[in-house]
This record gives C-alpha cells, structure tokens and sequence, in this order.
C-alpha cells in the first residue's frame, strides 16, 4: 500500500493530500529512509513523521479500504 494511501486510513494525517506533501518535504521517512508519496509500505515497517506534530508508528497490518476508529489502534503501534 503507498504511503501517502495508509496514513490517512490510520488517522495519522487527515488527508491524503496532505501526506503526499509532508513526503514529497521530505518530513517523512520509512525505516529511516526519506520517502516519496508513492513508496509502498509492508507490515513491519517504521514511519517517521516529522512537522510540528512529530511521530513515529510501526505498522501491525495493513489495512483494507476503510476502518472505523476503534479498529485503526490494531493495525499500527506508536513508537
């Protein structure tokens, strides 16, 4: 799944439009690599989110197309 398609069904960013910014900025990385929008990410990966809310997450699993509130917390861990 690209990076710029998982952050915002995590709830990590709002929108999508907004993720592949962050990444074409440079304020995100994948196992502490920069990543572009369209990078894909595999279960067992770290995500650094830099900006003025900095975060990193490990993904658990990935998700379908869409996930309620409740279900976003089993798919990634904050780190």
């Amino acid at each position: 799944m690209r990076l710029d398609q998982i952050l915002p069904l995590l709830g990590v960013i709002k929108r999508r439009t907004v993720a592949k910014q962050m990444a074409d900025n440079g304020l995100i990385s994948i196992n502490n690599a920069a990543a572009k929008a369209g990078k894909g990410v595999n279960v067992g990966d770290t995500i650094h989110i830099g900006g003025t809310n900095p975060q990193t997450i490990k993904v658990l699993q990935l998700p379908g197309k869409s996930l309620s509130k409740e279900q976003r917390q089993d798919y990634y861990e904050v780190l």
